[in-house]
């Protein structure tokens, strides 16, 4: 029962978020993710979770790349360029995490993950 409230909650606030809102949410969830692997690693779920998370991870950045590259993106330039040199570091910081996991790895990935939501909370100026 409480399930079914839960989910129609969820739905209701992602039909009435806005983009940066949207964006926000998902960066936060990624970060939550990546914390709660580094938190509980060397549980015995911990392969599992870690795959699972670095691949969230990984379409997040992906679907960024592949807006960002797009030519009617209305965001300047330069900040075009250094949000996908941004994420050119994603991608190799969580494919090292991939072949070499170790829980401090994760830190920079929720850091940048959590304060790019921050940024998009923030009303613009």
């Amino acid at each position: 029962m409480y399930t079914n409230a839960l989910n129609a909650y969820r739905n209701v606030g992602k039909a009435t978020m806005t983009g940066r809102e949207l964006e926000a949410s998902v960066l936060t969830q990624a970060a939550l993710k990546l914390k709660d692997c580094q938190d509980n690693w060397g549980k015995p779920d911990e392969e599992t979770k870690l795959d699972i998370a670095l691949k969230y991870n990984q379409k997040i950045w992906t679907i960024f790349q592949s807006e960002l590259a797009k030519a009617d993106n209305p965001l300047p330039p330069q900040l075009k360029r250094d949000l996908l040199s941004l994420s050119t570091f994603i991608d190799k910081r969580i494919f090292e995490i991939m072949a070499y996991p170790a829980p401090e790895k994760l830190s920079v990935v929720i850091n940048i993950n959590s304060n790019i939501a921050a940024g998009l909370r923030s009303q613009p100026g």
